[in-house]
Formats: C-alpha cells, structure tokens, sequence
C-alpha cells in the first residue's frame, strides 16, 4: 500500500503522532498509577511540543499542505478537549475549576461548528495571534494540572493558568463569533 505523498511529510507525521497520543495519554491519566502519570505528563509535553514543531517544521521545510491545515486544528482540540473530559473524570477538574473547563471545550466546539459554517460559505477566517496565545495558554494549563497529580504545591498554579486559559478562550470565541457575524446575514440564492 502506498502511503499519500502529505503523510510522507514530517510535519504531517508529527501532529498525526499527536493524535495518536491523545487515548494512551488520557488512558494514563485515568488508570490513577502515579507511575503511568510521570509517563503521561512525559507524553503530554512531547505532544505539546509537536504542536509547535509541524508548523515550524513545514514554513521552514516548506512542506505547508492542506492536510497539515486541517489535521493541526483537530490534534490540538483533541489533545486539549480529551484530556479536559479525563481530568472531570479522574476529578483532577472540581468545583470552579469545572468552569473554565467547560467554557473551553464549549468555545472549542462551538467555533468548529461556525469554522464548518464558513467553510461551506468559502470563507476562511485566518487564525489570530491572540487564538495562538490561547493554545499555548491552554496547554500549559493542562501540563500544571497533570503535574498537580503528582507535586505537592502546583494545584494552585494550574487553577489559576486554567482560569486565564479559560478567559482567552471565551474571549477569543466571541471575537471570532464577530468576525463571522456578517456572513449570518448575506442571503444564499
């Protein structure tokens, strides 16, 4: 079988690796063993980094492709979404900290919805620096809250990073909900 040339690319390879390393990370996580948790959060920061290395990767090989443009979206809202359900699982999410989680895995949805809306409109919003932001933001959060699981001292570090996660979030949702706004209007013949 002949692999498609777009997944012969290492920078596609990378996020998809990430994808793949979402079950075996929330797995990790949710069998409750300290041990496979160091494995996790060792996993966790390999996947946050390909996060940040197939993008730089393919602008610098340039290897940019379509594939890449639609699955890098995906891995990162799996990655987050996913470990966001393990954590209110696992109870490492309780009481207000529910909050912003929900917030986010709503917003994460929500603009998927309207990016698919846009899509079929052939409009593409550009991504912007602060949505950026609110990825890196995010995933810092999620590592402090891996990390609460297993050092004394970081619970308090990863509540208020997931507060801050969860107000970009929110924040850079409704900007996008604005910038999309017109086109609820235009009429389709």
């Amino acid at each position: 079988m002949d692999i498609p040339a777009p997944l012969r690319q290492l920078p596609n390879q990378l996020t998809v690796a990430r994808i793949v390393a979402v079950p075996v990370l929330c797995l990790f996580i949710g069998m409750g063993n300290e041990w496979l948790r160091w494995l996790a959060l060792v996993l966790y920061v390999v996947a946050a980094v390909t996060d940040w290395l197939d993008g730089f990767l393919a602008r610098r090989m340039n290897m940019s492709s379509d594939l890449g443009k639609m699955l890098d979206p995906i891995a990162d809202k799996l990655l987050v979404g996913c470990l966001i359900v393990t954590f209110a699982w696992t109870r490492d999410f309780s009481g207000l900290d529910l909050v912003p989680a929900i917030a986010i895995l709503f917003r994460e949805i929500f603009i998927a919805g309207l990016r698919e809306f846009m899509g079929n409109r052939s409009v593409s919003v550009p991504v912007s620096f602060l949505a950026k932001w609110k990825t890196t933001v995010q995933l810092v959060a999620l590592f402090f809250v891996i990390l609460a699981g297993l050092w004394v001292g970081t619970g308090l570090i990863a509540s208020l990073l997931l507060w801050l996660a969860g107000i970009l979030t929110v924040w850079t949702g409704w900007q996008y909900f604005l910038s999309v706004w017109p086109y609820f209007s235009a009429r389709t013949e």
